[in-house]
């Protein structure tokens, strides 16, 4: 696991867009694992920046959502169709077509979901995957106690997270409390991994993930199994880790690394 520590937001997302904008820039037809939350609206931003600069094109692109509200159709505001319309799709020149997000208004969200899990094997995996972390360490709505080898499947989302997502939704408003979500297992079979995390609020989790024992209470943890995991995270989120000054040394090693690997003639 790589664990990269950043001054502040900006400096997360933008490093964690250049992960993306590289990724792409070597192969074309990447596919992609996006993720919603307030959290990787700032790379979103970042990604649209480049497009519209000419430096990444997405129109070879495939992208897949790791999650969506069950009972809520694409054109629902607080779907997550909607938000990636919004954050993202609609400001770049990705085809539409190439984008999925899980049906939440699914007749059989069952079926659905084994459909899903088709459709980004029938794609040949991802090549990098978008994640965001809960308070509670959930990553997609994988909640404490789901399996480490989980695949795309119903939740329930636990009280922690209703409440936490409770503010997008209008008093009165109807809140799923069901999700449809990527599982632990169909996550880590993604080439690459990159979470991202800002905030003091995300601190326990990013500890918990990372210095902590691999367990389904922290469904991030199984990240330590992944062999190319990519962890960015500002100095609050990173306030509550032991060994944060030897992350900060490896990372600086690595870019030095990477520096003479650049320079090294063809």
């Amino acid at each position: 696991m790589q664990i990269v520590i950043l001054k502040d937001a900006a400096a997360v997302a933008e490093y964690g867009a250049q992960i993306f904008i590289d990724q792409i820039n070597r192969k074309s037809d990447s596919v992609l694992g996006l993720a919603t939350g307030s959290t990787p609206v700032a790379l979103y931003q970042e990604l649209i920046k480049a497009n519209q600069a000419n430096k990444v094109s997405f129109k070879q692109v495939t992208s897949f959502n790791l999650d969506e509200y069950l009972g809520l159709d694409g054109d629902h505001a607080q779907s997550y169709r909607f938000f990636m319309n919004e954050q993202l799709f609609n400001h770049v020149d990705i085809d539409k077509n190439n984008t999925f997000v899980p049906p939440g208004d699914a007749q059989n969200p069952i079926t659905a979901c084994k459909m899903y899990e088709n459709k980004i094997s029938q794609s040949g995996g991802v090549d990098v995957q978008l994640l965001g972390i809960g308070r509670n360490g959930h990553i997609g709505f994988n909640e404490p106690s789901s399996s480490l080898a989980s695949r795309t499947r119903v939740k329930t989302l636990t009280k922690e997270t209703v409440e936490d997502n409770a503010r997008f939704f209008a008093e009165g408003e109807f809140q799923p409390h069901l999700s449809i979500t990527m599982g632990i297992g169909t996550i880590l079979e993604a080439k690459k991994v990159v979470l991202l995390a800002t905030g003091e609020n995300k601190a326990d989790a990013i500890r918990d993930m990372c210095e902590g024992a691999v367990s389904a209470v922290c469904p991030a943890s199984a990240l330590q199994f992944h062999q190319d995991a990519v962890v960015v995270i500002d100095e609050a989120a990173a306030s509550k880790l032991v060994n944060a000054e030897l992350y900060k040394h490896i990372e600086s090693e690595n870019q030095k690394l990477q520096q003479y690997l650049a320079e090294l003639p063809n």
